[in-house]
C-alpha cells in the first residue's frame, strides 16, 4: 500500500480549469498504476482516468476524454490530473488511486486510495 493525499480542488466556472495533485509516500509508487475516479452525492464512484505504472500510457472515460489529462512524476512521487473545459456535471469528490496489481478502469483493483477533494463547477 502507499499512502495518497489530493491537493488542488475548489470552486470553478463552467469552461474553466483545474488541477488537481497526489502526492504518494512509499518507496514503492512506481511500481503502481494510477487511477483518478470521482463520485457525486448519491452515485457511484466513477472511473475518470487511469496511467500505466511507468507512465507509459493512459486512459479516459469517455466523459472526460480530451478535457482531461492525467500525468505523474515517479521521481516526486506525484500524479496529477489537469481538468479543462470544466461543466457543471465534472462536479464531485474526486479520489486518487494505487493498484499494485492491475492497469484498470475497475474501481475494485485498487488497493491504495487518497481521502478525495471536492471538485465544484458553477454554471
Amino acid at each position: 500500500q502507499v499512502q495518497l493525499v489530493e491537493s488542488g480542488g475548489g470552486l470553478v466556472q463552467s469552461g474553466g480549469s483545474l488541477g488537481l495533485s497526489c502526492a504518494a509516500s512509499g518507496r514503492t509508487f512506481s511500481t503502481y498504476h494510477m487511477g483518478w475516479f470521482r463520485q457525486a452525492p448519491g452515485k457511484e464512484r466513477e472511473f475518470v482516468a487511469r496511467i500505466l505504472a511507468s507512465g507509459g500510457a493512459t486512459d479516459y472515460a469517455d466523459s472526460v476524454k480530451g478535457r482531461f489529462t492525467i500525468s505523474r512524476d515517479n521521481a516526486k512521487n506525484s500524479v496529477s490530473l489537469q481538468m479543462n473545459s470544466l461543466k457543471p456535471e465534472d462536479t464531485a469528490t474526486y479520489y486518487c488511486a494505487g493498484s499494485r496489481a492491475a492497469y484498470s478502469r475497475n474501481r475494485y483493483a485498487y488497493d491504495s486510495w487518497g481521502q478525495g477533494i471536492q471538485v465544484t463547477v458553477s454554471s
